[in-house]
């Protein structure tokens, strides 16, 4: 869920386009996968949060105060972060999972976070390095 409204925040605060872009992407297919989640869990009996945790909610209001160049380097840095450790946590799932369910969920789910880290690692390096660029030209 946090991932679906950093994405949208991010969808309308981003500089640049490969973050805008990248933002829509979570949003797309995190919901989906939240979707696909939420009924695995009626179907188990289990209630998900309906709401982001206080960590996350925090978060989105320290990148809601931001714009431009810093929004994106810092957006990006917590897409990074936050999916190393999702990819974590579904790959210690998807191998010891005892619900079978459960187990393959995580299964399905993981290539796509681990699509998911590559390409914000690949924008956060290009975010990186469009701002170094913007730093060297205004002290030009």
């Amino acid at each position: 869920m946090a991932e679906v409204q950093l994405g949208k925040l991010a969808a309308e605060k981003a500089g640049n386009p490969q973050v805008k872009q990248f933002a829509q992407r979570m949003v797309d297919d995190h919901s989906k996968a939240n979707s696909q989640l939420q009924q695995l869990a009626s179907t188990k009996n289990v209630s998900l949060p309906q709401d982001i945790d206080r960590s996350h909610r925090r978060e989105y209001e320290r990148l809601q105060k931001l714009s431009g160049d810093q929004f994106d380097r810092e957006y990006m840095k917590h897409m990074v972060s936050d999916h190393k450790k999702d990819v974590k946590e579904f790959q210690k799932t998807a191998k010891s999972a005892k619900d079978p369910d459960v187990k393959n969920f995580a299964q399905t789910t993981l290539p796509t976070l681990e699509e998911h880290l590559r390409q914000a690692q690949t924008d956060q390096a290009a975010v990186k390095s469009s701002g170094n660029n913007k730093q060297r030209q205004a002290s030009s």
